[in-house]
């Protein structure tokens, strides 16, 4: 199995398993460029208010702005950057219903909608996953950057390999271990993670070679920071971000997979489907409703309040002047 299958299997598992968002391909470096393939945020005491206020991500520039739920500031006083990205910032903020506006004396003004609500994420664990430890690539260092970092709060290598103790020795002590069937959805725990401290400063792996490690190190602040949009960014993204084949033999399974009857496997459609594919027959893609099956496997809100807010035209206010 390809470790695109094997990682959309997985997420299916733990959507289905945890309470909690589940994402795939995220950022998950302050300095550096380390992506983590699969990420769980479990919800947190004030989840309930951030899934009212809107399905998608709050751009973090808005979170971070001097726009309160308070007193309207003048749009282009709220935000330490090039007035042309604060436009920016403020329509797709206004777009989300995080921001609202106002005019006064033929200037714009903004606040915010309601008050972010820093406690709706608990723990977030990051997984990567590498179903065939024959090719292990970069994994060392992939694990060694995480552990380091401490950006989340655990971090476990998933694998459909049997894992052995040449393996375990390669692999970071705080790393936890999952094997992994992704025909059969049994998930069996090798070893737990050890939680790694996300409120102190960490060490952000730059670049790692025989004879020299580049470093930087992220202050707990920017880690605080990087957290928070770490955690919107799985919220608005989720982890059915592929597409549909167009192809007649395709037949999405009940977590909407895309599954090829004629492969006998999961298929990215990217990559593996096609007129270069023996079995292809070409046809409209299936009609699958990812965010109705998000929506009934997770706590997240695809209809909530805010985007009611929205519609209604309240929030709409097209001069930025």
């Amino acid at each position: 199995m390809s470790e695109f299958a094997f990682e959309l299997a997985l997420s299916a598992h733990l959507e289905r398993e945890r309470d909690a968002i589940v994402s795939r391909q995220l950022g998950a470096a302050v300095h550096g460029r380390r992506v983590l393939d699969t990420i769980v945020v479990e919800p947190g005491p004030a989840f309930a208010e951030r899934a009212a206020i809107t399905a998608e991500r709050i751009p973090p520039p808005a979170i971070e702005s001097d726009v309160g739920p308070g007193r309207a500031r003048f749009w282009k006083d709220a935000f330490d950057c090039h007035p042309d990205r604060a436009r920016s910032l403020v329509e797709w903020a206004v777009d989300v219903g995080f921001f609202e506006r106002e005019r006064r004396s033929g200037r714009t003004y903004v606040r915010q909608t309601t008050r972010y609500p820093e406690a709706w994420f608990d723990r977030i664990l990051g997984i990567e996953n590498k179903p065939d430890l024959g090719r292990p690539g970069d994994l060392q260092t992939q694990l060694l950057t995480d552990v380091e970092l401490g950006l989340v709060d655990a971090v476990v290598l998933a694998t459909e390999s049997h894992v052995t103790g040449a393996h375990r020795n390669r692999i970071p002590d705080a790393v936890g271990i999952w094997q992994f069937d992704p025909a059969t959805g049994e998930r069996e725990v090798l070893r737990d993670p050890d939680p790694l401290p996300t409120d102190e400063a960490g060490i952000d792996i730059i670049d790692r070679q025989p004879a020299r490690t580049e470093i930087r190190v992220a202050t707990a602040d920017g880690k605080r920071r990087t957290r928070r949009r770490l955690a919107e960014r799985a919220y608005g993204k989720g982890w059915r971000t592929f597409e549909m084949p167009a192809c007649a033999r395709v037949a999405p399974d009940e977590d909407g997979l895309p599954y090829c009857p004629w492969k006998g496997s999961v298929v990215r459609p990217a990559t593996d489907c096609g007129p270069d594919c023996g079995g292809h027959e070409p046809a409209d893609p299936p009609g699958v409703d990812h965010e109705a099956l998000r929506a009934a496997h997770s706590p997240w809100e695809p209809e909530p309040e805010g985007r009611q807010r929205r519609q209604s035209g309240l929030d709409r206010f097209t001069d930025s002047s």
